[in-house]
């Protein structure tokens, strides 16, 4: 799985920026005071069968979450200052998720607590929820959950921004990844081979053998963690990412997507990049094909089948001046371009679900500096 980016495609060569949309959205705003947004999350939290939307906003100390379909808000926990990632998943099977949250963050290590806290509902999910802390790493900052061994059980992947003594601008130090198994909620080390910024991590199936792996994006590339037979993880280079050089290189945030049968990576490059770019395998290497190097402090990555053609699209987002979300397709021969908001939401974070319940996949972005939740309608068909 060890590749150098060989082939890097001259932009206007590779997207067509689309005049008509390809696509279509009906804009929806949920709430416009968000201060600093930062996440959102689809899952049904109420047991009712609709998807409803966790927002964390780091500016804020209440954790809310807005119920479907009339969007009513709702606060899960407060006093939570400097929030910055959750996971929500059903552990116990009442079909109410259990919530991890990352807060008291920053991105200087020697300022950041890094606390880990453990949100369940106490009967009703409407009214607060109890809170538990379980551990502190400094700058905690992805959480995720994974099915590492396939069992079902799956376990909350914690991946710091950088090492515990590392400073700017090349945070040169290893950065510890870690998991926590349910009931025990203990810290278990995965690796510590990453290197400088970890901004993202990815959750995938990376090999189809209904076991979770994680792709890492940091300053070193994306990495691929296995947790093999014998119980001991392993760590293989896909690609070093941006051929910058450091602190400039590498990778802040990664899709996982297909093109028929085959398999893309999309990535948002380099830390808070302005690029977005689509590794595709050929042989043994992935080949980086840069399709637009116009956004300003990407944020958001997302790969999902909008138009349920069984081809992916590519969903982007980025915070900085125009603040913009935009919509990749791939034609058969290039990256066709649209946008789906133009200005009205500083995109820190997108996700996609039906939010509807039609069938077809809907999209909710969060957005910081202009503090909103929106979600997209997907009226395509």
């Amino acid at each position: 799985m060890n590749s150098t980016p060989l082939l890097v495609a001259a932009l206007f060569a590779t997207v067509l920026f689309s005049a008509e949309p390809t696509l279509n959205f009906r804009e929806h705003t949920i709430a416009t005071d968000l201060k600093g947004g930062y996440q959102v999350v689809p899952i049904d939290v109420n047991h009712d069968g609709k998807i409803d939307l966790i927002a964390l906003a780091s500016g804020m100390t209440d954790l809310v979450w807005f119920e479907n379909p009339t969007w009513e808000r709702h606060v899960i926990a407060g006093n939570l200052p400097r929030m910055i990632n959750l996971a929500a998943w059903d552990t116990d099977g009442d079909g109410i998720p259990e919530i991890v949250v990352a807060y008291e963050f920053s991105n200087l290590a020697k300022n950041s607590l890094g606390i880990v806290a453990l949100l369940q509902h106490d009967g009703d999910p409407r009214q607060p929820w109890k809170m538990r802390e379980i551990d502190r790493i400094p700058t905690s900052h992805r959480l995720r959950w994974a099915d590492i061994d396939g069992s079902g059980r799956k376990v909350v992947i914690n991946a710091p921004l950088t090492g515990p003594h590392s400073v700017p601008p090349d945070y040169r130090e290893h950065v510890p990844l870690v998991y926590y198994r349910p009931g025990e909620w203990k810290r278990e080390l995965i690796g510590e081979q990453n290197e400088g910024v970890v901004h993202g991590i990815t959750i995938v199936d990376w090999d189809r053998d209904g076991r979770d792996e994680i792709l890492t994006s940091s300053f070193a590339g994306i990495d691929l963690f296995k947790l093999g037979r014998s119980g001991q993880w392993g760590r293989s280079e896909i690609t070093k990412g941006d051929p910058a050089p450091w602190p400039k290189s590498g990778t802040s945030d990664t899709a996982v997507g297909k093109i028929g049968k085959k398999r893309f990576i999309a990535a948002i490059e380099p830390w808070h990049g302005n690029q977005v770019a689509v590794y595709r395998q050929k042989g043994k290497r992935w080949i980086r094909e840069v399709i637009d190097d116009s956004l300003l402090d990407g944020h958001t990555i997302v790969a999902a089948d909008l138009d349920m053609d069984g081809n992916d699209e590519i969903i982007a987002g980025f915070r900085g001046q125009p603040r913009r979300v935009y919509l990749y397709r791939f034609d058969g021969k290039r990256w066709i371009r649209q946008t789906l908001d133009d200005g009205g939401i500083s995109a820190a974070a997108c996700a996609v679900a039906d939010l509807n319940g039609d069938g077809k996949p809907d999209i909710a972005c969060i957005g910081s500096a202009t503090q909103n939740l929106k979600w997209y309608e997907n009226i395509d068909r």
